[in-house]
């Protein structure tokens, strides 16, 4: 399949989530972004205001809820996702509860992705169910949670855990979604082959920092 550079760089999430992240380097991620046509920036929640005033409506800015490990309480999430959009976020990426996964508390996870989509209304909401801590089974359950709850995406990964995306998980998550929802995948993307390959596979996104940095290159 022979595929545009802008069809790939139009569904990336330019990304740049470390703890060290400084303002420079992400008004940088900001620039490129803009330059190359990306579907958003993802970023800390603390730097979503000031990106905001600085991009304006140039570009989509997303960013991270209950970020990377998913642990926090519902309330907690809820309260981060308000504070995010309020600061000027158009897309919210949120990690499930894993722990609940292992629990086998279904129904309290689907509960927890709607309400967080009634606080988004009409932004978007992706769900990272960070796929390398689950097992097959685990896997096809979140894929019917999230769309139970009405979420616009599925995310296979934080990028701060032990694996990423894979193909075959985004094989998985295009059989076992429902038709309104859309694929993420992210963490380990690791050129323009691979990003051609996942969106070949399905993927509507991807995380990554690294094709903007190979598009860089080439130039």
């Amino acid at each position: 399949m022979r595929m545009d550079i802008t069809e790939i760089t139009k569904r990336v999430d330019h990304t740049l989530l470390g703890q060290t992240a400084s303002w420079e380097e992400i008004r940088q991620l900001c620039e490129d972004a803009i330059r190359y046509g990306t579907a958003s920036v993802c970023i800390p929640p603390s730097y979503v205001k000031q990106v905001k005033a600085y991009t304006g409506e140039r570009m989509a800015v997303c960013t991270v809820i209950g970020f990377p490990n998913g642990y926090q309480t519902t309330a907690v999430k809820a309260f981060e996702t308000k504070d995010a959009i309020e600061n000027g976020a158009d897309e919210i990426d949120m990690v499930i509860n894993l722990g609940w996964v292992k629990d086998k508390k279904y129904k309290e996870i689907e509960e927890e992705i709607r309400s967080l989509k009634e606080i988004c209304q009409d932004k978007t909401l992706k769900v990272i169910i960070e796929t390398c801590l689950l097992t097959k089974e685990e896997k096809i359950r979140m894929c019917e949670a999230v769309t139970a709850a009405g979420a616009d995406y599925i995310k296979t990964s934080t990028g701060f855990s032990k694996g990423g995306a894979t193909f075959a998980d985004v094989e998985l998550f295009k059989k076992h979604v429902g038709e309104a929802v859309k694929i993420k995948a992210a963490g380990g993307i690791s050129g323009l082959e691979d990003a051609k390959h996942f969106i070949e596979l399905g993927a509507d996104r991807l995380g990554t920092s690294r094709i903007i940095k190979c598009l860089k290159g080439m130039s």
